[in-house]
Parts: structure tokens; C-alpha cells; sequence
């Protein structure tokens, strides 16, 4: 499978109308617990931001820079979650083995974890292809992780990596004014976010807690959203000065969703991975805006970095928001 070419009109995630979110959040969830199994120590079960579209599903993309600058997921440490039905009295039925491997009884069931073979893996649909750190595209996680175990020792094994979901493309740099610009759509959109889990919770609850809920009632209640669409920078600067407010949750919302493992107010390479992989093929600058929000350069985002970068004030940046 050859390497495809971003288009040079990549329409930004931020600007897609967000009525697409709904259709596909059957897909999102189950798209970002693949995303979520790919990093360290992840299995955030939260919402965080959702659905982009694109091959109704999101997609990853490749960026050489890497999220910080040692650029590893640690994913040879990650379980595979069992999924298949087992036969009862199958002896592996119970025995877990980190991805890219799979559990092997010998003849006296003495059990062992074998690396999964590349040419064993299931087939994967369109939506399931995944991109390498080695910029090559792969038929899933299987045959990816299958074959960075059998490099396992060498060289080549220690660098490759899930980098993001979806077929390999080109991902442009990102320049100085993006970048400035980019928390403008951003955090919009993560107020949206909230907005329409909000809407789906008053038909089915189970997309946010009775504190969450009570918290976005406030802001859902005062909402004078933006018609969704492509806006200019100068009328979603416009408005997040005018309804200042109705940010400040969403921005403390997204950073609690992604402080999980461990949540200690801070968020590491392998919690940012989940959000910065979904959207960086339709919004490149992720990965140099949260390279940027590391301000002391110690590869955690903290807290307070995490609100700084959306514009809110310090005194306003509250512990108390994250639930």
C-alpha cells in the first residue's frame, strides 16, 4: 500500500459543521480506545474532544517531529484487551500479553507469550490501517505491533511505533501564525463539544456526570454559539472575549478527560497521545501547540501550562473544575 498525499485544501477539523459529530459517535469511541490502547499506561474511558470526519472514522497522520522530543508511546507495555470469545477450557483464556504478542501453551500448558505473525492477522478494513513511525502504512495494529515484536532487540524494533490511525500521508509544518491562531478554533470547538454531550445526555444520560452536567447546564443555558462553519479568527477571538466565561469549564473538562493514568495534574506524552494523533491530520499544529504549551520544557503539560495556552486567566485555572 503506497503512502498518500495530504490534499492542499485539508479542511480543518474545527471548521466542519458540527452536526457530523452525532452521525459517527458509535465509530469515535471505539476509535479512540484503539487510540488509547496505542500509548502508555492509557485506557481513558472519558470523552474528550470528539468526532472528526474522514472515512467516517478518525484518522491519524504522520508528523516526523513527534509530540515530544523522545517520541515513544511505550506501547510494547500495553495489554491487548480481550475481545474474542474464548473456549472455556482453553488454557490462555485468562492470560494476558502485551500488544504484539500472543499467548502459546506447550505441551504441558505451560503458557508463554509468542509474537503475534504479521501474515496471521485478521483482515483490516479501510478505516483500520495505521501508520508507523517508520512512515509505513500497516493492514492494523496487529500486523504493526507483530512486526515491532519480531524487531524486538533490534534497532529498527525500538523506533517503531503506532504513530497515528489511518494511512500515511504528508502533514505540512506548521507556521508561526497557525499556531498563534490555532486555540482560537480549539477551544470553540471544545465548548461545542460539551454543548452537544450536554443535548444527547437530556434524551440518554451516560455521556457526562451529574457534576459535569450541572456545570455545562450554566453554560448550555447562556449560549450564544457561533453558527457552525468557517470563521475568521477575528470573530472567534470576538466572542471569546465577549463570552470569556463560557470557556473556562470546557478548557478544565478537556485536560481532566486526558489526565487519567495516573491522574496527577498533569499530562505526559502517552495522555496527550490520544487527542494529538486524531487530530493531526486535519489540524496540523497539534503537535507544535502542545510542544509550545510544555513551557518549562519537562515534557508534562501541568495545569496551569494546559490554561495558559487557551487564553485563561490565571486566577481563574481551578483544581476544583476537574471532575
Amino acid at each position: 500500500m503506497g503512502v498518500t498525499l495530504a490534499s492542499d485544501n485539508q479542511e480543518s477539523v474545527f471548521e466542519r459543521s458540527s452536526s457530523h459529530q452525532s452521525n459517527h459517535e458509535h465509530q469515535f469511541k471505539n476509535d479512540v480506545k484503539k487510540s488509547n490502547m496505542a500509548s502508555n499506561d492509557q485506557e481513558n474511558p472519558g470523552l474528550g474532544l470528539t468526532v472528526g470526519q474522514e472515512q467516517d472514522t478518525w484518522i491519524y497522520n504522520k508528523n516526523p517531529v513527534g509530540l515530544f522530543e523522545n517520541n515513544s508511546e511505550g506501547d510494547e507495555e500495553e495489554e491487548e484487551e480481550e475481545t474474542e470469545e474464548w473456549d472455556e477450557t482453553d488454557p490462555c483464556r485468562n492470560f494476558h500479553c502485551k500488544r504484539g504478542k500472543v499467548c502459546q501453551a506447550d505441551e504441558q500448558e505451560k503458557l508463554s507469550c509468542v509474537c503475534q505473525d504479521p501474515a496471521a492477522c485478521p483482515p483490516a478494513k479501510d478505516h483500520e490501517y495505521v501508520c508507523g513511525t517508520d512512515n509505513k502504512t500497516y493492514d492494523g495494529t496487529c500486523q504493526l505491533f507483530g512486526t515491532k515484536c519480531k524487531l524486538e532487540g533490534t534497532k529498527m524494533g525500538h523506533q517503531l511505533h503506532l504513530d497515528y490511525m489511518g494511512s500515511c500521508k504528508y502533514i505540512p509544518p506548521c507556521t508561526d501564525y497557525e499556531v498563534d491562531h490555532f486555540p482560537l478554533r480549539m477551544r470553540d470547538w471544545l465548548k461545542n463539544v460539551l454543548m452537544q454531550l450536554y443535548e444527547r445526555d437530556l434524551d440518554r444520560s451516560g455521556f457526562l456526570s451529574d457534576k459535569q452536567r450541572s456545570k455545562v447546564k450554566k453554560i448550555y443555558q447562556n449560549e450564544k454559539r457561533l453558527m457552525a462553519g468557517d470563521h475568521p479568527a477575528e470573530l472567534l477571538l470576538h466572542d471569546f472575549e465577549k463570552n470569556y466565561h463560557m470557556y473556562v469549564y470546557p478548557v478544565h473538562w478537556q485536560f481532566s478527560q486526558l489526565d487519567r493514568h495516573p491522574a496527577n495534574r498533569l499530562l505526559s506524552h502517552s495522555e496527550l497521545a490520544p487527542l494529538r494523533a486524531s487530530l493531526v491530520p486535519m489540524e496540523h499544529c497539534i503537535t507544535r501547540f502542545f510542544q509550545e504549551c510544555d513551557a518549562d520544557r519537562n515534557k508534562h503539560v501541568s495545569l496551569k501550562e494546559w490554561c495558559h495556552c487557551f487564553g485563561i486567566k490565571e486566577e481563574d485555572t481551578d483544581e476544583n473544575l476537574l471532575f
